[in-house]
């Protein structure tokens, strides 16, 4: 929290270049707990929000402060909505969401009245390195069910490209020279790449199916092991 801390305190300086009198801002000089965390550049996004959603001028000065309570670091402006952005509102703010709520249980909180606007993000802690690493997990579980889907795809889009384009060789075939079948050839080379292609995708192996591959990974332990000692 403390580098996104300076970096937020980089760009709002920034913005208080460009705006003047027209933006003010308030950080906490320190962070509750070291140990502290928050999703990458979810500050930075949630500041560039406040611009960009809110009035920013000399009659309408925009106040954005950023508040540590603990659990939670909270960024917190003045309601001054643009209306001319009402239809875009609201999509960086919902990527934070999901981020979030990829890593962690705890809920980004969202508050609005009247005159404030503040958005609340947990702070996260080294105890959710166990939650990550289970996310992580089913990420790459889902990933590897993706593949399969897209190799399973790849093979139906491969048979129906075979099927349609040797009929079109047998018809052309059978029309300008019946006394030659020559379509046959294509056919029967084609169909052996399709074949193979089906038995890798649907991991058919006759011949090197699991207890063979068992077999063999126990083969080149033992002769690993006996060279060692050799």
């Amino acid at each position: 929290v403390a580098e996104e801390l300076a970096f937020a305190k980089t760009y709002m300086n920034l913005l208080k270049m460009r705006f003047e009198n027209s933006l003010f801002y308030e950080l906490p000089d320190t962070i509750s707990n070291p140990d502290a965390k928050v999703v990458p550049l979810s500050l930075q996004l949630l500041l560039e929000n406040t611009v960009k959603h809110n009035v920013v001028s000399e009659k309408r000065p925009l106040h954005i402060r950023i508040i540590d309570k603990g659990d939670y670091l909270v960024i917190q402006n003045d309601y001054q909505k643009k209306e001319v952005l009402n239809d875009r509102q609201g999509v960086g703010l919902q990527n934070i969401i999901n981020r979030y709520g990829i890593i962690t249980s705890r809920k980004v909180l969202i508050e609005q009245n009247e005159k404030e606007f503040s958005v609340s993000i947990p702070i996260l802690t080294k105890q959710i390195s166990v939650m990550e690493t289970n996310n992580s997990n089913e990420q790459s579980i889902y990933m590897k069910a993706q593949k399969r889907v897209e190799d399973i795809k790849g093979f139906y889009g491969n048979l129906t490209s075979y099927i349609v384009v040797n009929i079109g060789l047998m018809v052309l075939n059978l029309v300008t020279s019946p006394e030659h079948l020559w379509f046959f050839y294509p056919m029967i080379g084609w169909g052996i790449g399709v074949a193979a292609h089906g038995m890798s995708v649907f991991n058919y192996m006759p011949f090197l199916n699991s207890d063979w591959e068992e077999k063999k990974i126990q083969e080149l332990m033992r002769k690993d092991k006996t060279d060692k000692w050799s």
